[in-house]
């Protein structure tokens, strides 16, 4: 059985990976082509799939600033999204399930935190301002649906559920574990101890375990480690995730007579990108951040699942209801993903009618339009910009750097450095740019179509000064050159170059230095 779970999510997720979709469309297609065979997850696949989930929310965590939740373009817009939302799909379900209805409309004004942060982590985009963002109103979600679990009788939270909130105060002990615990498997074995015992701490006080794992990863947000610990989890994430959407698939088919109303359903996702999309606008964010954040939004949740086969279980709905409810969640997530892969060439396409909604006045996410005296510009202070930044900086040159990550800007300003927020991917950023007196610009972002779209945006511009990226990839080598880019540096290769060089130079002196005593022992 395991093994028809492994093959077929590999074959389907590998197709579909050639046909330029996400592999977890793939994975739900593996889901659905095994459960029409008559296969069944069971409960050993089930563990599987949330542990997958609650090593994401842990990771999640781990980046997460809870004061991002109390933001007015967090807390207003999630909580406007969920009342109108919930009370449209409320209103076109009402003839099928009457009073029942309400409980199902606001679980389908959930959006999916599985979808959303691993297509924002795919693109390096979990730490922008838009993905955080996301992220701020997905945990707010998440906290109205242990709410709503709660008014269906399946989990209530006990007394005992305020202890968490003394977890901040552990702070210093869980460090101090992390410390002790090295750089190899100790290190794995204590982050997915983290995540699935704060998982369980939760369920034992009637919390959703999904919670509990994202306030334990929040509590090592900000130690210089949990970057690597972040990068140790992600492959074991990833394999039990598709386990995950293996379950989905797994749901089966409804009845035919239902159908109807699961499209009327699908129809009504549109709608809630447009009421996403209308908020993030009202409350100031621009328009390419509300179309993005809308986009990776523009979902129905996991969360819809559990609410309703909660409500099967306690004869709220029918038994088929959750079944085509599976179904309307898996066919958000196949729709959704392959837009998102897409979405920054989208907005390009719209940018000209979207524009027309975008409030003037104070954005939170405006981008600068002047570089001031600078000759260097460094586009992505991650190690490798902040080392470049830094020896620009020591040859005397005037040099200024730019990131999407508020987190980073605001770590490099405490040291008195020179950052500025940006979107590498907004053409408008290098549209409105003055970069008449840079010399130079040095793209070093991880992803690489952020570089590429950077690159383009450049010398469409009409930049002539030197553009010089960071290449992981040496078949990304004709596409830079392609966009127009003076020079190619890829650090792993060039890092042993460069050691290989230095350690030459280091015998070449004590070479001299050992010729140099001989010759004064002889002249003796």
């Amino acid at each position: 059985m395991e093994a028809l779970w492994v093959l077929g999510a590999y074959v389907l997720g590998l197709g579909a990976s050639v046909l330029g979709l996400p592999p977890l469309v793939g994975y739900l297609a593996a889901g659905f082509g095994l459960g029409a065979l008559g296969l069944h997850g069971g409960d050993f696949l089930h563990e599987l799939a949330h542990a997958g989930v609650l090593l994401l929310l842990f990771s999640v965590g781990l980046k997460l600033r809870l004061a991002s939740l109390f933001r007015p373009e967090v807390l207003g817009v999630g909580s406007l999204h969920l009342l109108l939302a919930g009370g449209l799909t409320t209103l076109l379900l009402w003839p099928w399930l009457g009073s029942a209805a309400w409980y199902v409309g606001l679980g389908l004004g959930f959006s999916s935190t599985v979808l959303a942060i691993k297509l924002l982590e795919e693109k390096r985009e979990l730490s922008t301002y838009h993905g955080r963002v996301v992220v701020g109103i997905l945990v707010l979600q998440d906290l109205v649906a242990v709410a709503l679990l709660a008014l269906a009788g399946v989990k209530t939270p006990t007394p005992w559920a305020l202890l968490l909130l003394v977890l901040p105060l552990l702070r210093p002990l869980v460090i101090w574990v992390l410390e002790k615990s090295g750089h190899d498997e100790l290190l794995l074995l204590f982050g997915v101890g983290l995540a699935l015992g704060g998982g369980s701490l939760a369920e034992a006080v009637g919390l959703s375990g999904e919670l509990g794992a994202l306030l334990m990863g929040a509590v090592l947000a900000g130690h210089a480690q949990t970057t690597e610990l972040s990068r140790m989890v992600w492959g074991l994430k990833e394999a039990f995730l598709v386990a995950f959407f293996l379950e989905i698939g797994l749901g089966g088919f409804p009845e035919l007579g239902l159908l109807g109303a699961g499209f009327l359903i699908l129809l009504s996702l549109p709608l809630q990108l447009v009421i996403f999309f209308g908020l993030f606008v009202l409350f100031g964010l621009r328009a390419r951040t509300a179309f993005v954040s809308s986009a990776a939004l523009g979902t129905f949740s996991e969360f819809t699942l559990i609410t309703s086969s909660a409500a099967v279980r306690n004869g709220v709905l029918d038994e088929s209801w959750g079944t085509l409810l599976a179904l309307v969640v898996a066919a958000s997530l196949v729709l959704a993903a392959p837009l998102n892969r897409r979405i920054h060439w989208l907005y390009d396409r719209l940018e000209p009618y979207l524009l027309r909604f975008e409030r003037t006045g104070y954005h939170p996410d405006r981008e600068p339009t002047r570089l001031g005296q600078a000759r260097w510009l460094v586009v992505g202070m991650g190690r490798t910009g902040g080392a470049a930044y830094k020896l620009l900086e020591r040859e005397g040159e005037r040099v200024v750097g730019l990131d999407a990550d508020p987190a980073k800007l605001e770590a490099h300003r405490a040291k008195g450095r020179r950052v500025l927020y940006g979107d590498a991917e907004d053409p408008e950023l290098w549209e409105r740019l003055e970069l008449s007196g840079i010399r130079g610009v040095l793209l070093t972002m991880p992803d690489f179509e952020a570089k590429l779209r950077a690159v383009e945006g450049l010398r469409r511009r009409g930049f002539p000064g030197l553009i010089a990226v960071t290449s992981y990839h040496l078949e990304e080598d004709p596409l830079f050159e392609k966009a127009g880019v003076s020079f190619i540096f890829h650090p792993f290769a060039e890092a042993g170059e460069r050691l290989a060089e230095r350690a030459l130079e280091l015998r070449a002196v004590e070479e001299v230095v050992e010729g140099q005593n001989t010759s004064i022992v002889d002249d003796r």
